[in-house]
């Protein structure tokens, strides 16, 4: 069973990004085999009855028919309880389809129970990356005549989860004996880039401006593109007459220009083992892609050209360049896409080399990655000179907090004084790469991953007033 709610991966949707749609997951409901079980407090009774068992066998040992019998009234009895429990009439399993990384996603499982339950309990065997160990239990509660419960999930990583199995388990009125019903499921949960940024205030806001809005105006008097010609007027700029127009017409013509809107974005990531690292429990690829997708969101906006490239050890991703937003939903599927080349280091000279390859006329090349060692940083700083020579390049790296942490916090022993000298080399190493990298002519922006999309956006903007990435 499907809900009509609208995927926010469909394309003619892609703009605003609605909630993922819901998806029911239900199975035959006399299906497999259900299970009897001692319940824990039978375990309990049994283990608290063995030494008194003990006792009579030593105290008097005539007497040991007790044991036995009580056994078998006790096992009676959990057979009884079991009994009474009844059976799996129904259940139901509900989950998003599809799911942003980092985001919470609901889950909830209902059981329908013909007797007199005491306790139901519910389990599921699914992906790690949706859950820790890769198992939830839930516990279920009396609703409307059935049993329900739910949680939240956060996907840790992007890929399809697959969800194995799903186990119910309900105990009798007295809490002796229960049943257990494993029901196999073939279900995936899509994870996708987080692109909660996008449905942000800040940003809708943004993109009601005139320029970046549904309706892009046309700005004459500004830029470099060639709009018209107009005679001369007082007060104009002197730099703006077109001397040869003015003297086919024996008057004084001025040029009005205006903002070019075709330039070619390009959003390079960094997919090798520094890029895979955590930062607040999700990957720096991913926060990265978060960011990137954020920022081309906008570039489409404003009528630019926009296009993913991906690398770690060789270049694993090469999108088309994308000119319209009802496009943006492309660019999502190519962001998923997007690998963990976990124990690769980034080969910066080939990567961009190829990438430089594709690019036939001026880019804004944005290149989200991060170095942990000297020799991979010079190796970047060599292949982004090359670059800076044809295009405009922004070099993005996410702040370390954690390398700062280490060298602010007040050394206490031996071992985090030693840590405090190390990560404040470190941070020295980084400040000094991303200096020379200032020098020779890259935009470095070093943020927060929470704020490192709209510093890149406000970057981008200042660059395109500048006419600065045509050229």
């Amino acid at each position: 069973r499907r809900s009509d709610r609208r995927s926010p991966f469909d394309p003619m949707y892609a703009d605003i990004g609605p909630p993922p749609h819901l998806c029911s997951a239900k199975t035959g409901r006399n299906s497999g085999l259900t299970a009897l079980l001692p319940t824990i407090r039978t375990a309990r009774i049994v283990a608290l009855a063995a030494p008194l068992a003990l006792v009579i066998a030593l105290v008097a040992p005539g007497a040991w028919l007790v044991v036995p019998v009580a056994a078998a009234v006790l096992l009676v009895l959990t057979l009884i309880d079991a009994a009474r429990a009844g059976r799996l009439a129904d259940w139901q399993l509900d989950h998003d389809n599809d799911v942003e990384i980092g985001q919470p996603a609901a889950l909830r499982v209902s059981a329908d129970l013909t007797g007199k339950a005491g306790a139901v309990r519910a389990a599921l065997s699914l992906d790690p990356r949706m859950a820790p160990g890769g198992r939830v239990a839930l516990d279920l509660r009396p609703d409307h005549g059935a049993w329900s419960g739910g949680t939240d999930l956060s996907a840790t990583r992007r890929g399809t989860a697959d969800i194995d199995a799903l186990w119910i388990a309900w105990d009798g009125p007295w809490g002796l004996g229960g049943r257990q019903k494993r029901i196999a499921l073939d279900r995936a949960i899509r994870i996708w880039p987080d692109l909660s940024p996008i449905r942000s205030q800040p940003l809708q806001a943004l993109l009601r401006d005139a320029e970046l809005g549904l309706i892009n105006r046309r700005r004459r008097g500004e830029g470099t593109q060639f709009e018209a010609l107009t005679e001369y007027q007082a007060g104009m700029d002197r730099r703006r007459i077109d001397w040869k127009a003015s003297a086919r017409h024996a008057a004084l013509y001025a040029r009005e220009n205006e903002a070019e809107r075709n330039n070619q974005i390009v959003f390079a990531f960094d997919c090798g083992q520094a890029m895979c690292e955590p930062i607040d429990g999700l990957p720096r690829l991913d926060r990265a892609v978060s960011a990137g997708l954020t920022a081309a969101y906008v570039a489409l906006k404003g009528g630019d050209r926009t296009m993913l490239f991906g690398f770690a050890r060789r270049p694993v991703l090469a999108s088309p360049f994308v000119s319209e937003t009802r496009g943006f939903a492309r660019l999502q599927q190519a962001a998923a896409g997007l690998d963990y080349m976990q124990g690769e280091e980034a080969n910066y000279t080939l990567a961009l080399a190829t990438l430089s390859a594709r690019l036939k006329r001026r880019s804004l090349v944005v290149l989200f990655s991060d170095f942990s060692d000297t020799t991979a940083a010079e190796l970047m700083i060599e292949s982004l000179a090359r670059l800076t020579k044809r295009h405009a390049v922004v070099f993005v790296t996410l702040e370390d907090r954690e390398l700062a942490g280490f060298t602010e916090a007040e050394p206490d022993s031996i071992d985090h004084m030693a840590r405090a000298v190390t990560a404040d080399a470190l941070a020295r190493q980084r400040q000094l790469v991303l200096t020379r990298l200032r020098r020779m002519g890259v935009d470095v922006i070093e943020a927060p991953h929470e704020h490192v999309g709209f510093a890149l956006i406000d970057h981008y903007l200042a660059l395109r007033a500048q006419e600065a990435i045509a050229g």
